[in-house]
């Protein structure tokens, strides 16, 4: 429409929109209302609205924030009611103190440490009294503690007591000093026939070749301090979800239940959350902790052991009967077999 008219309710449901949601959130309440408009008209209605009239506040905040690079503005508060004042461009104390004259009755002003606006509040309301604000009271102690900290960090460290000396705790998974395993004892007698061939100064070429010994495994003994440095040391085993019910499963597998879907059932319904892979999986060594060490090498696998080669030796020897019995057909006939043009 081109001269459009509004009745007084909906102008201020225009207005109400574009103050409370500005341009585009206002123009998408106003289209659910009913009452379409741009985003720009709404913001041409919320410039033509007359700002109110504020009041002398008792507590004033001074602040200056950037508006873009190294251009700066200044912003006053009113602090009791935290609503924004006035606003203008620049950082200068005479403006400051121009507005603090036409604005009597300003009893506080909460300021940063600005020396700008410390001679501006001076000048326009020599009786207020000037606080600092929250943000710079902590940022003002915080940097004069460093600075003290800093300048007696001798004193400091004199004042502190020496901590008491703890003897280390024991380390279970350290070796120990005796040989009582055969591994054990194999690295013993090996660190010292390496070194007593070593400490004579020849070469460790020359001592693998006499000792008959790798060149890196003699490297390794002879940089080594003691024979314990030498032994592999088995890594700790990481604990699983299924350490709480492995006494559970050895329990059950003893009364003869080797099924890994029917054990993960049993211990899902006592609270296990893992996966049935991870009962399959530990069931071969729990069948093996469970049983005699005589037991552990299957029957079938021996006997397949010491088959394997007997029957090699059967074939070769009934092949070779066969190719002697073809060679004798061939001279009483006189053709030649299948070997000869092989």
């Amino acid at each position: 429409m081109r001269y459009q008219r509004r009745s007084p309710l909906l102008q201020d449901l225009v207005e109400m929109a574009g103050v409370l949601l500005a341009g585009r959130g206002g123009a998408r309440l106003l289209q659910i209302l009913k009452v379409p408009l741009s985003r720009t008209s709404v913001l041409f209605h919320l410039m033509r609205l007359p700002l109110p009239v504020a009041a002398t506040p008792r507590v004033l905040g001074v602040d200056d924030f950037a508006l873009y690079a190294d251009v700066y503005g200044t912003l006053l508060v009113d602090a009791d009611t935290r609503l924004p004042i006035e606003l203008w461009a620049g950082r200068d104390a005479e403006q400051l103190a121009a507005w603090l004259r036409t604005h009597p009755g300003v009893e506080i002003v909460c300021r940063d440490g600005s020396l700008v606006y410390r001679q501006g509040i001076t000048d326009g309301a020599p009786d207020a009294v000037q606080v600092s604000d929250r943000f710079h009271l902590w940022q003002g102690l915080s940097k004069r503690v460093g600075d003290i900290a800093a300048a007696h960090r001798g004193c400091l460290t004199a004042a502190v007591p020496d901590p008491e000396a703890t003897p280390p705790p024991p380390n279970p998974t350290a070796p120990s000093d005796q040989a009582d395993t055969r591994a054990r004892r194999h690295a013993k007698n090996l660190f010292e026939a390496v070194h007593a061939v070593t400490d004579t100064g020849i070469s460790l070429h020359a001592a693998a070749h006499q000792l008959g010994l790798n060149r890196r495994t003699v490297a390794k003994y002879a940089r080594a301090a003691t024979w314990q440095e030498c032994i592999r040391r088995t890594p700790s085993r990481r604990p699983t979800s299924l350490d709480p019910y492995l006494e559970y499963l050895r329990h059950r597998w003893e009364e003869g239940e080797h099924t890994a879907t029917v054990l993960h059932q049993e211990i899902a319904a006592k609270g296990y959350r893992g996966h049935y892979q991870r009962v399959k999986i530990g069931l071969p060594a729990m069948s093996l902790s469970c049983v005699g060490p005589e037991a552990q090498i299957p029957p079938a696998a021996a006997t397949f052991r010491h088959r394997g080669p007997a029957r090699s030796q059967a074939r070769r020897e009934h092949r070779s009967a066969d190719r002697a019995d073809t060679c004798q057909t061939c001279r009483r006939t006189g053709s030649p077999g299948e070997h000869g043009r092989r």
